[in-house]
């Protein structure tokens, strides 16, 4: 490796988002200051004009508004430029795939043709290709805090019933400062935080009355119905 070169470090779940200005097909952004207080879906995909990052877009744009009542926007970005984003989501207006027709995308679209913004993201991997970002979701808190982040192969569309659930599961935590368990749902019951002394470990072990209940000392759930 060259003395010169610069090593850019993917961002963690846990850092702060790293900070850009882009041009986006809603106009310019700086990111993430424009969306604070608003949690955010930022994800990339591969090209425009690629079948499977239609009907990603399709899906996404026709269900957004499911995101926007829980306070929560969609930003994509790609290696193309505005007069491609304009283009395809053009064109994507006048297609029609399971019962969507006249899908309107209103949200940001960025122009990353220099790939900067992907590559601080670690949206380009040579494994897959130099030239288009992966399939990558980051779920941004409204501090700016990267709380969840998913990757995808170029050939692998992905599922916005999951995106959106994850977002919701993450706002549950943070409300009611519960974890959630294995496909968990709005409504179902949260896990309690586990036991950090004997004494409440002892008081937990076979609980089942009252709003919690234990299958063990280190397994306890809140009712939520």
């Amino acid at each position: 490796m060259c003395e010169n070169e610069k090593v850019l470090r993917m961002p963690l779940i846990g850092d702060k988002c790293p900070e850009f200005e882009a041009a986006t097909t809603q106009g310019n952004i700086k990111f993430p200051q424009d969306f604070r207080g608003k949690w955010v879906v930022f994800f990339s995909h591969p090209a425009d004009f690629t079948p499977v990052c239609t009907t990603e877009f399709m899906t996404f744009a026709h269900r957004s508004k499911e995101l926007l009542d829980i306070n929560t926007v969609l930003v994509g970005l790609s290696v193309d430029s505005i007069s491609a984003h304009i283009s395809w989501l053009r064109r994507i207006k006048e297609l029609e795939w399971k019962n969507m027709k006249g899908v309107d995308v209103q949200f940001p679209l960025i122009e990353d043709i220099s790939m900067n913004v992907a590559n601080k993201f670690g949206m380009i991997m040579p494994g897959q290709s130099n030239t288009q970002a992966v399939r990558a979701v980051f779920i941004i808190d409204p501090e700016g805090t990267i709380r969840l982040i998913l990757y995808y192969p170029l050939s692998t569309g992905r599922n916005f019933d999951e995106i959106k659930r994850a977002v919701m599961a993450l706002q549950k935590a943070d409300k009611d400062k519960c974890a959630t368990p294995a496909d968990w749902k709005p409504g179902e019951d949260t896990i309690v935080p586990p036991a950090k002394t004997m004494s409440l470990a002892k008081e937990r072990a076979g609980m089942q009355s009252g709003k919690q209940y234990c299958l063990d000392w280190f397994l306890c759930f809140n009712k939520e119905s």
